[in-house]
């Protein structure tokens, strides 16, 4: 499951108002399996007659950001890097023309997998591996990554009608079964504030003990609409209580992308 196509985000931040406060969003089918499953059998189709890759979740802009923060950060081209989401494999695709060797992609959806094999295979790419794997129940044989990647898969999973709460802590619970120490988790939501994120992710009282101290290194938050792009970005260099900078409302055209680093 990548959490859906792009254009103004499928899976993008829906209200909080009249939802459970236990929760904060309202539980949506896009947070269901049975909705990515449908999907991505209708783009497999799609690729099949037509040669259409698929829409690119948060946009080509997106996956250029996320590729200069690696280059900029000096994440060596063989260091091991995972998807959580993949969807069509468009990302992985960008990643292997870059250069990096090392890269795996996971999706629940056998459908999203298959796409992203018969893209990647047009692609005359072979370094890809992909999974079909549910994030949230994962196998023991996925551990020990450099870098995971997150466009949007932890906001379909907090959109789920069952549970979302437990949910996401099991998220953070398999996040920490595969990054190792001194990686760099990146992740791209338009649902959560930066603030709200690290509070998920660090050691606030929904962390996951796991998952050890939390550095947050780069921010940067886009809006967008028809008429500009505006991007607001600051670099945190200091550990997540010393973040600066006000939180924004969650909105259909608020965009954070920010990377932590798993510091023990």
């Amino acid at each position: 499951m990548s959490a859906g196509p792009d254009g103004g985000g499928a899976a993008a931040a829906q209200s909080r108002e009249g939802s459970p406060a236990k929760d904060g969003f309202v539980p949506s089918a896009l947070g269901t399996r049975e909705h990515w499953d449908a999907v991505y059998e209708r783009e497999l189709q799609t690729f099949q007659e037509y040669g259409d890759t698929g829409e690119i979740w948060f946009g080509e802009e997106s996956m250029n950001r996320l590729i200069k923060w690696m280059q900029k950060h000096k994440i060596p081209l063989d260091a091991s890097v995972l998807d959580i989401g993949t969807g069509n494999g468009v990302f992985l695709v960008e990643l292997a023309k870059f250069g990096f060797s090392n890269i795996t992609g996971i999706d629940y959806s056998p459908s999203a997998i298959q796409l992203s094999g018969n893209i990647i295979e047009k692609e005359g790419l072979s370094n890809i591996n992909l999974k079909v794997e549910d994030f949230l129940n994962l196998s023991t044989k996925l551990s020990g990554f450099h870098i995971c990647i997150d466009k949007g898969t932890f906001d379909a999973i907090s959109l789920n009608p069952d549970n979302a709460v437990e949910k996401r802590k099991q998220y953070v619970k398999s996040l920490s079964s595969v990054l190792r120490v001194k990686g760099f988790f990146l992740i791209t939501s338009c649902n959560w504030t930066k603030e709200e994120l690290l509070n998920e992710f660090s050691e606030g009282p929904k962390a996951v003990p796991q998952l050890g101290r939390l550095k947050c290194f780069a921010s940067s938050l886009q809006k967008t609409d028809s008429q500009e792009n505006m991007m607001i970005a600051s670099d945190l260099l200091g550990e997540t209580g010393n973040k600066s900078g006000s939180s924004l409302e969650a909105s259909p055209f608020i965009r954070i992308s920010f990377s932590i680093q798993r510091d023990c």
